[in-house]
């Protein structure tokens, strides 16, 4: 179906979107609405026939584990409340470990880059099935922005998606700011990724701003969109006139006319590129199927145990050094995974200070070092209030903040949403001996066996 020009609906900006002219659809963060009710602001689009398009975030479908049946009902109930067309998620995963891993089970709490292998794919599709089988719209999946790249793989990016394309049938949502983050984080090339696409499948495109420090393109959704990333949109629309395009930003919302602005500019560059008559992608695909050519069959749906342990094990390693301290696994620039291992403790700051304000607001100045100390070496607790109160605990237990007033109401603070007193630090200091151990354990299991 055509969905037009639209902008991410977030509750920041609700009032903004509601107001902004030719906005003819929009899409929420699924895990951010109420299964069972809407918010105002999302009915009334509704009702003056907005189309609204849930996208996932949190499935995990190119995790190493099937598809979790609660999370794919909990979608799906999502979509059926907005009456919407399709429903869109990531090819990502969002966790690792585990019982099959052998490793402790860990939260990103990001979009983590799957291997471009023929294992991932297997893996990925028969997850891709199993949700297709449950959601009752069809589903679209994003290529996502990485800092880092895994060693070994077998196929770009273009192939990767254009095999799971004919695999499964899948729509795709592509993301332009994705593609030029990944021209400057990995050397990849828009132009051969939209060349090796079938991009007759896209059933919409992504545009969002990011901002580039010391060399590394941040996808940050929370800067103005750039010219690049506008070349990349023109570089698409030479090759496929897309159903939809939609402006995302999630964080440091600009005034409205700003996002009226870059709206229009969105649409003068699909307008221009549209006028110039540029050569179409049916005459510019030679690359497109360049996979297929040296693939493998596809193996029968279930057939893929061998595939996830090796992809568990993989992973959980990866995600270990992430965000738990673990040593950097083999074939990794560990310079680069030190950037993304900073850039996940930085943005796990922010949403904490979201879900916990108060905290920034005890602590001032102090918030976020003292926070990036704290997640040094400490994976996330499960969700993010209950990282606000790990963090809170930790610091009281460490004697922290050194001023009287702002720890008394710390504590009071943390005792009046956990109990009557934190731990003591011999109970912090077993517990932490135990993840480490954990950790440490799963490590050395990885190094002595390899990543096959």
């Amino acid at each position: 179906m055509r969905l037009g020009i639209g902008i991410g609906w977030r509750p920041e900006i609700a009032d903004a979107v509601e107001a902004l002219e030719g906005v003819e659809w929009v899409e929420a963060v699924a895990e951010n609405l109420c299964a069972d009710h809407l918010p105002d602001s999302l009915v009334r689009l509704r009702e003056r026939g907005v189309t609204v398009v849930p996208h996932g975030v949190a499935l995990g479908l190119g995790g190493a584990e099937r598809p979790d049946p609660r999370r794919l009902a909990d979608l799906a109930a999502r979509v059926e409340l907005l009456g919407a067309p399709l429903v869109t998620e990531h090819v990502a995963f969002v966790r690792a470990g585990g019982p099959a891993a052998g490793a402790p089970a860990l939260e990103a709490g990001h979009l983590l880059p799957v291997p471009r292998t023929w294992d991932a794919l297997d893996v990925l599709c028969e997850n891709v099935r199993i949700a297709q089988e449950s959601l009752p719209v069809p589903l679209a999946l994003e290529n996502i922005a990485a800092l880092v790249g895994w060693p070994d793989e077998e196929l770009t990016e273009g192939q990767f998606l254009a095999e799971l394309v004919a695999r499964t049938g899948v729509r795709l949502l592509i993301d332009v700011a994705n593609l030029h983050t990944n021209r400057v984080n990995r050397g990849e090339d828009p132009a051969t990724a939209l060349d090796e696409l079938p991009v007759e499948a896209i059933a919409y495109v992504h545009v969002a701003g990011g901002v580039e420090k010391d060399g590394v393109w941040h996808d940050t959704h929370a800067h103005p969109v750039t010219a690049p990333v506008l070349d990349v949109l023109t570089e698409l629309r030479s090759r496929v006139d897309p159903p939809g395009v939609l402006l995302e930003r999630d964080d440091d919302f600009p005034p409205a006319e700003e996002l009226a602005g870059e709206l229009a500019m969105i649409r003068k560059t699909l307008e221009a590129t549209r006028r110039s008559g540029r050569t179409s992608g049916a005459a510019r695909g030679s690359a497109r199927g360049s996979a297929r050519g040296s693939a493998r069959v596809a193996p029968p749906a279930g057939d893929t145990t061998g595939a996830r342990e090796r992809l568990a094990g993989a992973q959980a390693g990866l995600l270990a050094s992430l965000v738990a301290g673990a040593p950097v696994p083999a074939g990794f620039d560990a310079e680069r995974l030190g950037v993304q291992s900073r850039a996940l403790a930085a943005k796990r700051a922010g949403i904490v200070a979201k879900v916990a304000p108060e905290l920034p607001e005890i602590l001032g100045a102090g918030y976020r070092p003292a926070f990036l100390r704290y997640a040094e070496g400490r994976p996330p607790a499960s969700g993010y209030r209950r990282d606000a109160l790990a963090f809170a605990e930790h610091l009281l237990v460490a004697g922290e903040p050194a001023d009287d007033a702002a720890r008394r109401r710390l504590t009071h603070w943390w005792q009046d949403r956990a109990g009557a007193r934190p731990p003591r630090r011999t109970t912090r200091l077993v517990r932490a001996a135990r993840a480490a151990f954990a950790t440490t354990t799963h490590t050395l299991r990885t190094s002595s066996g390899g990543n096959r």
